[in-house]
């Protein structure tokens, strides 16, 4: 989904991942702690974490509280709770998203928690787990722009994408020239500028941002029809791994943990 959002959905020109940081589930850090190229649910289980790559900088799915605060979010805390029901420790590395596949492949993770969206350009190089998040996309503009009122009304338009969001596809299906961005906030400044027309991101991305920046200026344009799913990754080949997060998932669905996180962040069950 990658933002709202994003789900959202940072681009680095050299397409490196960066580990800014890493955050353990309950408190301290291991910052030499990798996957260690074994991704089976009994080697998690046999060195008690396991290793989750997110952004840290994607407000309100993966962020710092004030910029400087524990790592925190609405995929953080349901990656902690999954962890928790797996009998580990969630270990968090924080990386550009633009590199977040690339770590994955190296092995320096052994999953993904960043709000990705499930496509089948995705599907056929990773296993997904079940989602946790429906949502859909939008055109946010600026509040006086009456020229964009649909995604097709994005052809000639230049909008600010992470250039491997699935929000990037988008764009470019409309025909929209693309301006590269590390992320929603860089995209939103260069909308609330007038740098560029619009920006096409997740509706929860926007809907977090409007509630915190209520003079933003910004609005959305247009929405897709079509609902996002976004789901955690691993590599191809993790089917244990993938089934016990399933059944994380489905426990914590079923006992109201799943709902109370989405709660807590948007007023809204978006988990199902």
């Amino acid at each position: 989904m990658k933002s709202l959002p994003t789900r959202r959905t940072a681009l680095s020109a050299t397409l490196a991942a960066v580990a800014l940081a890493l955050t353990a589930c309950g408190g301290g850090s291991s910052p030499s702690s990798t996957s260690g190229g074994d991704t089976s649910l009994s080697a998690i289980k046999s060195k008690g974490e396991i290793v989750i790559a997110t952004e840290g900088t994607y407000r309100p799915f993966s962020f710092h509280e004030n910029g400087a605060g524990p790592l925190t979010g609405f995929d953080v805390e349901i990656a902690q709770a999954v962890a928790a029901k797996l009998g580990v420790k969630a270990t968090f590395q924080e990386t550009q998203f633009d590199g977040i596949f690339a770590g994955l492949d190296s092995k320096r993770f052994d999953m993904i928690a960043n709000q990705i969206s499930i496509n089948p350009e995705r599907t056929a190089k990773y296993d997904f787990s079940a989602p946790y998040t429906i949502s859909n996309g939008v055109v946010v503009t600026k509040s006086d722009n009456n020229s964009i009122n649909s995604f097709a009304d994005l052809k000639g338009k230049t909008t600010a994408q992470s250039l491997t969001s699935n929000f990037y596809k988008m764009a470019v299906d409309a025909g929209a020239n693309v301006q590269s961005v590390e992320g929603w906030a860089q995209a939103a400044t260069l909308v609330r500028q007038g740098r560029v027309d619009a920006t096409v991101n997740d509706k929860l991305t926007y809907l977090d941002y409007a509630k915190s920046t209520p003079d933003s200026g910004l609005k959305i344009a247009a929405e897709t029809t079509d609902k996002t799913q976004s789901a955690m990754v691993f590599r191809k080949g993790s089917a244990e791994l993938k089934a016990a997060v399933d059944k994380a998932l489905t426990d914590l669905q079923a006992d109201g943990t799943l709902a109370k996180i989405s709660q807590k962040y948007f007023g809204a069950d978006v988990t199902k």
